[in-house]
């Protein structure tokens, strides 16, 4: 099994600051989409979880370095030093690049202010010494200013692309005493970049705002200002005098900032995206029907929560706004009530700018718009990345292959309408910036994924003989069978199930290895109306994209004729795995998750004999065996390692472990308590 890091962890937990956490994650996105997952974590992730195998860059934001100290001191610590010096990176950013020195200095002889002692995890081995300019106040921009900053340039493999100056957001950070000394005397520090202007505190001979530490096997980098912080997301502060021209500055200088982050990231071994990802605006929802009619008794369903306002009709629940749409009267945000345009306004004075971002706009508040298509499928030119003829189309010939799958596919909105929503309506998208995943996982998926979300109403009645736990496992093996089955030649793709929701592939980047990589996932969210479980299974595969890991396509080369073979597309894989998944639901239905279920699933998935360490058990070795047909919870046999000549024995002890309670990390070999 090939690990590949591909998340980048942002902490916000104790000690950061909403503000910088926002600035962070949403220019880290931007300029490292699609190759990685950009994430938060907490402080109790950071201490139990184990993040360490599949973190690239572990981020430190703004904030105040003394509540980082008070939950990360000793074992926290201990594992980011280690992380890092085992070839990790590291990125800290204001209060996280104090945090990253061997001695905080800040605000000495200020006794409301003064923060003084030394840090754990030293990556600069010496002071980080602030407030580099006066005026700093906890929770205030009073003390911001735009720093202009002098770039190293020769600190860098490509310096003619670097900016000479620039000038960026700062607010309390510190400059990093004789860094110009230590990077003389070691090849393990260098100055990335200085401050230009006078300073407040004693440096030494170099004025350093940003350093580059080379730790172990790993880097750091750490920085007084904040280059991450976007000017587009600084809000307007009347208060504070000039605070309007430090906007006006920074945005002026915005291509000179993205730029040199983008080399930090870069020099820290990430791979950066060419141009910065630009934010995505929320898209219109197009609802469709294999027989058109049917949008008509659809939109009739919704008449209980539709509210009419100046001839528009709305669905506003507690969560979210929508907009119906007539394809003869194209909506705009000018058509809208001065009500709901106050709350579309107020979501753009968040970001602005028009089209929110996940990370510091409310999704919720922003219109969606839906266009009913009643009398006809959309145009292709009105989607043009879901060709609509082409999913019905293959939902019929899919059909004739699946007698029991009669009704599955209509395509439509989200879980916030479930309770009108029929078993097997379907929403389709493109492109997805803020979805979720199990726990605080994020999900992002650029284009060329197949992202999907169908609904499931499970009669209550079943629970006992036909539990929900089920469905994900259904649907992994839907997956895994819909891919195989795709078309003529597909049956060979080397694809497997990893439980209890994950889909691997061989990595076509090793052919002559056997060694596995995450390309797809699944999630149920469950709710409970009129004697149904509502589910929401939501499905993401990276079919054509080759980000963040590979992409089915990739996988054609790897079989016998797959040079002939047409690449996947996701309408046609859709149709697919929506029929197989209907079918294997029916028979889920009638019989449970019978032995001909059970067979089917074991000849895909990865865990076979495999040797395991159970953590909430107290560490011991177990080898798994299957998952159990009544509860589907994994089951795994105690093994000791006094057996001959050390070999491991059955001590005939089965553990049976529940999925909502662990996750698997294939990895390690490690089935873990979930917190």
């Amino acid at each position: 099994m090939a690990s590949q890091k591909l998340n980048v962890l942002v902490y916000t937990g104790t000690g950061s600051t909403l503000e910088s956490v926002r600035h962070c994650i949403y220019s880290l996105r931007r300029l490292l989409g699609p190759n990685y997952a950009v994430t938060p974590i907490t402080e109790s992730a950071l201490l139990k979880e184990p993040w360490v195998p599949t973190c690239a860059l572990l981020v430190f934001p703004g904030g105040a370095d003394l509540g980082y100290c008070r939950v990360l001191n000793g074992a926290g610590n201990r594992s980011i030093a280690q992380f890092v010096h085992r070839g990790g990176a590291y990125l800290g950013f204001c209060a996280g690049g104090y945090y990253g020195c061997r001695r905080c200095e800040f605000e000495v002889g200020n006794p409301e202010l003064e923060v003084v002692g030394s840090r754990e995890l030293a990556f600069f081995p010496g002071t980080c010494r602030g407030g580099a300019f006066k005026g700093f106040q906890y929770h205030s921009e009073r003390g911001a200013k735009a720093a202009e900053i002098s770039v190293a340039k020769a600190a860098f493999p490509e310096p003619s692309q670097l900016p000479d100056v620039f000038r960026c957001y700062y607010n309390g950070g510190g400059v990093f005493v004789d860094a110009g000394k230590l990077a003389a005397s070691s090849s393990d520090v260098q100055v990335l970049a200085e401050y230009t202007g006078d300073l407040e505190v004693e440096s030494g001979p170099a004025k350093a705002a940003v350093v580059y530490c080379k730790v172990g096997d790993g880097a750091a980098i750490l920085t007084g200002p904040h280059p991450e912080f976007d000017a587009v997301n600084l809000s307007p502060q009347t208060d504070v005098p000039g605070y309007d021209a430090l906007i006006d500055a920074l945005k002026a200088d915005e291509e000179a900032r993205t730029t040199f982050l983008k080399a930090c990231l870069a020099k820290l071994g990430l791979e950066v995206s060419q141009a910065a990802s630009p934010v995505p605006s929320l898209s219109k929802m197009h609802l469709s029907a294999l027989r058109p009619a049917e949008v008509g008794e659809i939109l009739y369903s919704f008449n209980p929560i539709i509210t009419k306002q100046d001839g528009e009709e709305y669905i506003k629940g507690d969560n979210d706004l929508f907009h119906l749409e007539k394809p003869d009267s194209r909506w705009s945000l000018a058509s809208l009530s001065e009500a709901l345009a106050g709350e579309f306004e107020a979501s753009r004075k968040n970001t602005g700018r028009g089209s929110p971002d996940p990370t510091v706009a409310d999704y919720s508040k922003v219109p969606k718009r839906i266009v009913a298509h009643e009398d006809a499928w959309p145009d292709p030119k009105e989607t043009p990345y879901f060709n609509h003829a082409v999913f019905f189309s293959s939902l019929r010939e899919f059909r004739e292959r699946e007698p029991e799958a009669e009704t599955w596919g209509d395509v439509l909105i989200n879980h916030n309408l479930l309770s009108t929503l029929p078993t097997g309506f379907t929403l389709a998208a493109t492109t997805q910036v803020a979805g979720r995943g199990r726990g605080a996982n994020v999900w992002v998926a650029p284009p060329g994924s197949l992202i999907m979300s169908t609904v499931i109403n499970h009669p209550a009645h079943y629970a006992t003989s036909r539990p929900i736990v089920f469905i994900q496992y259904l649907a992994a093996l839907a997956i895994v069978e819909a891919v195989r089955s795709y078309d003529e030649g597909y049956s060979e793709v080397p694809i497997k199930i990893k439980w209890p929701n994950d889909v691997y592939v061989r990595d076509p980047t090793k052919p002559d290895e056997v060694s596995y990589v995450k390309i797809g996932g699944i999630l149920a969210n469950c709710a409970y109306s009129s004697g149904n479980y509502q589910v929401v299974l939501g499905i993401g595969i990276n079919t054509k994209n080759g980000r963040p890991t590979t992409s089915l396509d990739a996988l054609l080369p790897l079989l016998e004729g797959g040079k002939k073979l047409e690449p996947f597309r996701i309408e046609r894989l859709l149709a697919r795995i929506l029929t197989r998944l209907e079918a294997l639901y029916g028979e889920f239905c009638r019989n449970g998750f019978s032995r001909e279920l059970e067979g089917k699933y074991y000849r895909h998935w990865l865990h076979t004999n495999q040797v395991v360490t159970l953590e909430a058990e107290g560490g011991v070795k177990a080898r798994v065996v299957g998952i159990t047909r009544d509860w589907g919870m994994l089951m795994a046999q105690e093994l000791a390692e006094d057996g001959i000549n050390g070999a491991l024995r059955s001590t005939g002890k089965v553990w049976a472990l529940q999925s909502d309670e662990n996750s698997f990390d294939f990895w390690r070999g490690l089935v873990k308590r979930k917190i």
